[in-house]
């Protein structure tokens, strides 16, 4: 697995975590920044994150910001993303069985790291179950073509 992982200025220091947790985990990652303090723009790095998920140079991607409001809009706007913003552990797990999502957004001003940390932990870690969920998802992928043309 291969995880892009970007934050804004909110969520530099628990993007640096999370990074800790990937290399314990021994998974792959591209960090595309913001890598300092400084206010920046959370669309800047949450749609490079969305796009090499969509493109397929990532297999999940990872975004913080201060609430994760802004980083899962900007990558639920990339075709072929869905993106969750996840602030516990039942819903880390249930986002990935029931809606194969495939890119995960977390507030770093509403939960700690060690619960971020957990979150993570399980969302990579936990499979989609497919069945009547993967019928769901086409739905919105048929809807998602339609509307795009492609």
């Amino acid at each position: 697995m291969k995880v892009a992982i970007g934050a804004d200025h909110g969520g530099v220091e628990l993007k640096q975590d999370l990074i800790s947790l990937l290399k314990e985990l021994n998974i792959d990652y591209t960090d595309v920044g913001s890598h300092c303090a400084d206010s920046v723009d959370y669309s800047d790095f949450g749609l490079p994150v969305a796009e090499m998920v969509a493109n397929g140079e990532a297999d999940r991607g990872i975004l913080i910001c201060g609430t994760g409001i802004g980083m899962s809009i900007a990558a639920n706007k990339v075709k072929g993303v869905r993106c969750a913003l996840v602030h516990d552990l039942f819903t880390a797990k249930v986002t990935r069985e029931h809606n194969d999502t495939n890119v995960l957004a977390m507030g770093a001003r509403v939960i700690g790291p060690g619960v971020a940390l957990e979150i993570a932990r399980v969302w990579l870690s936990t499979e989609f179950e497919g069945g009547r969920h993967a019928r769901r998802i086409d739905k919105i992928s048929q809807y998602e073509n339609r509307v795009t043309g492609g």
